[in-house]
């Protein structure tokens, strides 16, 4: 695509800090040799399967038994379906989510770069702006913010300029050469603060959104599915086969309730969130990181992920029993709709937990005997 050029806007007010001009190209690749539209589609489904297999690793060799949610034999004697139709149903749902990321991406408009200043200086000028509303703010409470601002200009010129409505008169620089009127810059401050809303702030509360959105979808349809008999049977009942989760089965699911719960609950937050093709992509690496760590069965106080917030492995575990499967539908993120509406595990799990792993060994060493 050929670069765009476009010229700086013309103020509407003549005192502020002019737009600058920008020139947009396509966004290089993050790898040289893979297109984003191509990398977008397989991180979500290469972290899965690299988390799941060190997860796997260590259940296989048993490296810290002391952090497992179970043993080896609740895992051979509890769960309802082989570890071949659990990596299965996984990559049919993969294959779907892929698909539909692959639909998702084409409609996406071309990720280009070049505008960022740009942008920064948009910020600005609305700080610039919202700095008009001050002195009648201060009027209000009875704040003469003229003279506070005059009495201040000699000692803190910047503070004056904020009280005087964002009038800065040391920082005109020069004059316009088309008009002859004085032209203004921002204050340091203003781009700072300008810099750090485009580059951190935004994005931070877009990403909290689209959490917000993945959170109350999930949880409002996963609560559906129990709640619904049909749906239950038709759908949700094939992830509870697995009463022992382990990481891999986090994403065995009905492929219908996979789409439906898992890759169209992103995607919606993905676009309303307005998040940016590689923004969606750092998202969706860590949902999909986030559900494989709270099916892992280990509870590994080293793990950072475990510890973000209270919707870890050992809460989601809960949820998998049978004396737990009417709590804790909260998924992947935080535990808010399970607290706000009174649907989180309350009552003693320890004892629970003993009973059924005595229950799994006796069965174990039954076989052994018969043997």
């Amino acid at each position: 695509m050929a670069n765009i050029s476009i010229a700086a806007n013309a103020s509407a007010m003549n005192d502020l800090p002019p737009l600058p001009a920008y020139t947009l190209s396509p966004v290089p690749p993050l790898i040289s040799w893979m297109p984003d539209f191509y990398l977008c589609l397989v991180v979500p489904v290469a972290v899965y399967w690299i988390v799941s297999m060190f997860f796997h690793l260590i259940d296989v060799y048993d490296v810290w038994p002391q952090y497992r949610l179970h043993t080896p034999a609740e895992i051979l004697k509890r769960n309802h379906v082989s570890r071949y139709e659990v990596a299965r149903d996984v990559i049919i749902q993969q294959i779907i989510q892929t698909v539909v990321g692959a639909l998702m991406g084409l409609t996406e408009p071309e990720d280009l770069v070049g505008k960022e200043e740009y942008d920064i200086a948009c910020w600005a000028t609305r700080l610039r702006i919202a700095q008009r509303a001050l002195p009648q703010l201060l009027g209000l409470i009875g704040l003469n913010a003229a003279a506070i601002s005059k009495n201040m200009s000699g000692t803190h010129p910047v503070l004056a300029g904020v009280l005087a409505g964002g009038r800065y008169p040391s920082l005109s620089v020069g004059l316009d050469v088309v008009s002859g009127a004085q032209v203004a810059t921002f204050a340091s401050w203003e781009m700072t603060a300008a810099r750090a809303l485009y580059w951190y702030i935004v994005p931070a509360m877009q990403f909290f959104l689209a959490i917000v959105i993945v959170d109350t979808w999930q949880y409002f349809l996963h609560r559906a599915m129990h709640v619904n008999k049909w749906l239950y049977t038709q759908f949700h009942s094939r992830h509870h086969r697995l009463y022992v989760p382990y990481a891999y089965g986090a994403l065995y699911n009905h492929p219908f309730e996979g789409f439906l719960l898992d890759t169209l609950g992103a995607s919606i937050a993905y676009k309303v969130a307005g998040l940016t093709p590689r923004q969606g992509m750092a998202f969706f690496g860590f949902s999909t990181i986030k559900t494989v760590d709270d099916h892992c069965g280990y509870a590994l106080p080293w793990d950072p992920i475990q510890h973000i917030t209270s919707n870890n492995a050992g809460y989601h575990d809960i949820h998998h029993q049978s004396w737990g499967i009417k709590t804790n539908f909260s998924q992947p993120f935080f535990t808010f709709w399970d607290g706000l509406l009174g649907t989180m595990w309350k009552g003693d799990t320890k004892s629970r937990y003993a009973r059924d792993r005595k229950a799994a060994q006796f069965k174990v060493d039954a076989d052994k005997v018969q043997l």
